[in-house]
């Protein structure tokens, strides 16, 4: 155990050398996370069914006009908003529908922090990109990126659904009008939080092809290849 690893298992102690009790620690606390992730997930989509069956609705009524879903987040939630995207263009069944991560183009996203600032490093992409009938869907675990928030005001003078997911209680993104949808996983954890997230984002998904294949057989029409 060093000094950069000690926040994640403060239950072992620096000079532990008996090996097995450590073994048992770590899966003790390996069961223990799962758990607590199980937990939240479960009340998440208990509790946000409503929500998402809505979001969902919307979502599928702007992919069948033609619109497109933009995705952004930092950090980790990069790698969720990159996920989200895949998903949608390249499902594991159903439908593929129009989708593109604001983090996947690292010479844009370089460059506009470094020119104008990694604050409008969402906004700009979304002033370039979206058109009224799109969707924006940002991540945050604290609900407080001034990126995030400054890219959804954008996005709503232009027309273009809002959905966002935070952590904790909602954060900024829980109360703000630009903020039309905001799906929240409630947790002090980090981990947690985006372990939620995922099962929100995939859920959503779900309903969205749902919808979508509702809106075929309803119109007589055949989806897309």
């Amino acid at each position: 155990m060093s000094d950069a690893t000690d926040f994640l298992y403060p239950f072992i102690e620096g000079d532990e050398t008996d090996a097995p009790s450590l073994l048992a620690d770590l899966a003790g606390s390996a069961r223990e996370k799962w758990d607590e992730s199980r937990a939240l997930r479960e009340r998440c989509l208990e509790e946000s069914a409503a929500a998402v069956a809505e979001v969902a609705a919307a979502m599928a009524e702007r992919f069948v006009a033609g619109g497109r879903l933009y995705s952004f987040g930092n950090g980790g939630s990069a790698t969720d908003a990159d996920g989200v995207a895949q998903l949608y263009t390249q499902p594991p069944y159903g439908i593929p529908l129009a989708a593109r991560s604001l983090v996947e183009d690292h010479a844009v996203l370089t460059a506009l922090g470094n020119d104008i600032g990694f604050e409008n490093v969402f906004s700009r992409q979304v002033i370039a990109h979206a058109r009224e009938g799109d969707m924006a869907m940002g991540f945050s675990t604290s609900g407080n990126s001034d990126n995030l928030l400054r890219a959804f005001g954008e996005a709503r003078k232009r027309g273009v659904l809002t959905i966002g997911l935070a952590g904790y209680d909602g954060g900024r993104m829980g109360s703000d009008p630009s903020v039309q949808h905001c799906l929240v996983a409630r947790s002090q954890s980090v981990h947690r939080v985006q372990e939620a997230q995922a099962a929100l984002t995939h859920a959503l998904w779900a309903a969205v092809q749902e919808a979508m294949e509702g809106a075929h057989r309803a119109a007589g029409t055949r989806p897309a290849a």
